[in-house]
């Protein structure tokens, strides 16, 4: 089936079955590989884009559920004010370490700061308490959100 989906500003046109998850036509189908594959349960975050601005998992978002709203992956949140805020706080606070979660980290801290500029700590805890960092570089994420909020 054809689909046509807005990706980082972006008409692409797809034909996939419409129970594709969002993930797989991101990495397989338009070669947009920065967003990550996890658990496919929505547990991990490391698929995380964003759907008209709001923090999605892509790993159990049909494609036919996006419709006509805007996707955002890593590759195009650097576009955006905030997304290449945090970009730059990530990097200034040296957050990544073996670096396969901090694509959803990045979106996920993201939203936040799209929708709240000045998180509190509780705040912060709650918007990033679905991803999850192996290494556990959670105090360097906290860090870099602190930094620019």
């Amino acid at each position: 089936m054809a689909f046509t989906v807005k990706i980082n500003g972006q008409t692409k046109s797809v034909d996939v079955d419409g129970d594709t998850p969002l993930l797989w036509v991101l990495r397989d189908v338009l070669g947009l590989t920065g967003t990550k594959f996890g658990c496919g349960m929505a547990l991990c975050g490391a698929c995380t884009v964003h759907i008209d601005g709001v923090a999605t998992r892509s790993c159990v978002t049909p494609i036919e559920a996006v419709g006509s709203s805007d996707v955002t992956t890593i590759e195009g949140i650097g576009g955006t004010p905030v997304g290449a805020r945090i970009q730059q706080a990530w990097l200034d606070a040296q957050v990544p370490q073996c670096g396969y979660c901090q694509s959803g980290q990045i979106m996920s801290a993201a939203a936040l700061l799209a929708g709240n500029p000045h998180p509190t700590d509780a705040d912060v805890d709650e918007a990033m308490s679905g991803n999850i960092c192996r290494c556990g570089t959670y105090g360097r994420i906290r860090k870099a959100i602190r930094q620019i909020s």
